[in-house]
């Protein structure tokens, strides 16, 4: 009875068209933002279109992205022109068996092009080349051996095509679109919830029902919800695949598309609830800005999704669904969506104000940013996995969420190395110091002792790595000029040496080298204990083949600077070593670690730092923490702490989720 009640408010408030007209209303909004005529993108697409398109795309955030891209007169044109007789393009290879990076869906993106072109330009040979390309698909039905191109990539790149060249198409073209759309069913969850019931969505469109509209709706927004395995995390980061962090590929796709339906929805009786639209708006604005920076993803949000450009690509995705997140936002909202558009897009030259450290514990992550410049840190644990390989893609990321650390001050420092990188010293993780072939298959690592906790403009991130017989204690300090890495209790079950990695990115200028101090590319690099260090500037070669199947093996070169430090084989080691992000030359030469902190201890037991009057403590076993003057206090449960100067806890964070709480502003 009270639902019919608050449904029937509902209704009061808002005027309530015709079924006839409702489906006019939606899909008229719909062909619109495909169209790129929604007013509140303009300047974000116009910034898109001047920036240059990839020509191998799989990922389908980066596959939408296209599809935002004007189609001017000259390449629909030029697609009509090569299309042949039969309705097929001479260039795509139709009997393709990839998995990922599939070549026949070049054909519906295509007609999606045309679609698109013909809309805002309608042309006699545009529409009989969109007649004849759709015929071809609907008569051969081409399938994917991978099920998601099958009921979702495919039907919800047609469906939207047909929905723009719905006026003219036959009977019998509805009816074959219709049994193509019907591939994809209600079912699944999270994102690949979404996606379906999306896809559903656009047949009801185009079969004007609405009461599956009506259901296609209840099951999109039936996912804006926390507290699930998988989807929103309370946190706000995002799992798919199980207990795993998918900022950049499911979860992105989660936030773009949800973030269009909230739009499309707005002011009808299909609009979120309040309740729903808040979790919306709280995973943009507490979760995705985060790990943005310049206009670009953070490598550690890329999840297994290391396409070419793809850190440039999905700032773009995600700067086009903040912009339609505008629309029914609340004031607050808006400003955080102008601030995010404005920093790093539109005028990223400003300083941030999104600033301090965030954990993110349930994918245990953490992201710590200044007014100049941003530090990422990914773990795992038994709560969280690493990373995974799937059709092909992330071939060799076995050891990505070992700890990597990477810092950024323009936001480009990392774009593109992949192909050049040695995958064994991604930057901050320890690993075996060996040749030969990475594993593939999902990473994990045997340990519930991964966490972080931060207090404003500090913070403290640890982890225990326990994998493949490699042990160390691993803990980042987090302070407004400078990150400190320590190591501790780094050995091996196996007679091999150890690496840590300090940096390894593209070389960009001169390297300089001063007293166990480098500077390199606008960072400074400090070493304070290894057993030896070792310093690479050189030239190389690789393939993205290797690192995602979907690419030809063709080569690409650049010169790469590496800073590592070695730990012999057959004892346990230490290591620290401070990073500079935004530092000078000058200023790293300079720079004294003796008046910006202390390590009072980094051994197996606990990692604890001073700076200025307060401690910060990773604890693995029960141990007493020194004081000044002195004295001690004792502390029982392993995890994270801060300490002021008489050992009271300011903030805590056990090795625990269920205890684990975020700080930061």
């Amino acid at each position: 009875m009270k639902r019919v009640l608050c449904f029937s408010l509902l209704l009061s408030v808002i005027p309530v068209a015709a079924p006839a007209d409702i489906i006019d209303s939606l899909s008229a909004r719909y062909c619109r933002s495909l169209a790129g005529a929604d007013a509140g993108l303009v300047p974000a697409l116009e910034l898109l279109a001047r920036t240059p398109r990839e020509a191998e795309v799989s990922d389908q955030n980066v596959v939408e992205l296209q599809q935002r891209y004007p189609v001017t007169q000259a390449e629909a044109d030029s697609l009509v022109a090569a299309l042949r007789p039969d309705g097929t393009w001479p260039d795509i290879n139709y009997a393709d068996t990839l998995r990922s990076g599939w070549a026949p869906k070049r054909h519906v993106e295509r007609l999606h092009a045309l679609a698109r072109r013909h809309y805002v330009a309608p042309a006699l040979a545009t529409a009989e080349a969109l007649h004849r390309a759709l015929g071809y698909w609907l008569r051969e039905r081409p399938v994917c051996r991978n099920w998601w191109y099958n009921q979702i990539g495919v039907p919800r790149t047609l469906g939207q095509a047909c929905l723009l060249f719905a006026p003219s198409l036959t009977e019998a073209e509805r009816r074959g679109v219709g049994e193509v759309m019907r591939q994809a069913r209600f079912g699944m969850t999270g994102q690949n919830k979404v996606w379906l019931a999306g896809n559903v969505l656009l047949r009801a469109l185009l079969e004007a029902d609405t009461a599956l509209v009506r259901r296609a709706r209840d099951e999109i927004a039936a996912e804006l919800v926390t507290g699930r395995a998988e989807g929103i995390q309370p946190d706000w980061s995002f799992h798919q695949h199980g207990p795993q962090p998918q900022w950049g590929n499911y979860g992105l796709s989660f936030l773009s598309g949800m973030s269009f339906y909230a739009e499309l929805f707005d002011a009808t009786p299909y609009a979120f609830t309040p309740r729903q639209r808040a979790l919306l708006d709280s995973l943009l604005v507490q979760g995705y800005r985060w790990v943005l920076w310049r206009g670009r993803f953070d490598v550690n949000a890329l999840g297994r999704q290391l396409f070419r450009n793809a850190d440039r690509d999905k700032g773009f995705v995600l700067l086009l669904a903040a912009q339609s997140l505008r629309r029914g936002a609340s004031p607050d909202v808006v400003d955080a969506v102008q601030r995010l558009a404005d920093e790093n897009f539109f005028h990223p030259d400003r300083p941030t104000a999104l600033t301090g450290y965030r954990h993110f514990y349930s994918s245990d992550q953490t992201l710590y940013r200044t007014p100049g410049w941003m530090a990422s840190v990914r773990m795992a644990s038994q709560r969280v996995v690493g990373t995974e390989l799937v059709n092909e893609d992330n071939l060799q990321g076995y050891y990505m969420a070992d700890g990597a650390l990477y810092t950024y001050v323009r936001g480009d420092e990392y774009s593109n190395i992949f192909p050049l990188w040695n995958w064994r010293r991604i930057p901050g993780i320890t690993a075996p110091d060996v040749d030969g072939p990475l594993p593939r298959r999902q990473s994990s690592n045997r340990t519930l002792r991964v966490g972080g906790v931060g207090d404003g403009d500090h913070g403290l991130t640890a982890m225990e790595l326990n994998r493949d017989g490699v042990h160390a204690r691993k803990a980042w300090v987090f302070a407004p000029g400078f990150v400190l890495c320590l190591g501790a209790d780094v050995r091996t079950d196996r007679a091999q040496p150890l690496v840590t990695t300090v940096e390894q990115r593209r070389r960009r200028g001169d390297v300089w080298k001063g007293d166990d101090r480098w500077h390199h590319d606008g960072t400074g690099y400090v070493v304070l204990d290894a057993d030896s260090i070792g310093v690479r500037s050189e030239y190389r070669r690789g393939r993205w083949h290797d690192v995602m199947g979907m690419y030809p093996p063709a080569w690409t070169e650049g010169d790469v600077f590496e800073l590592t430090l070695h730990h012999a084989a057959g004892h346990a080691d230490s290591y620290q070593y401070v990073v500079l992000p935004g530092a000078s030359r000058r200023q790293t030469r300079r720079f004294r670690p003796d008046r910006a902190f202390r390590v009072e201890r980094n051994d197996s037991t606990a990692q604890v730092v001073r700076l200025d009057s307060r401690r910060y403590v990773a604890l693995y076993a029960p141990a007493d923490v020194l004081l000044d003057g002195g004295r001690s206090v004792r502390l029982d449960t392993p995890g994270l702490y801060v300490l002021d100067a008489a050992g009271r806890q300011l903030a805590g964070s056990p090795f625990t989720p269920a205890e684990a709480v975020p700080a930061g502003r």
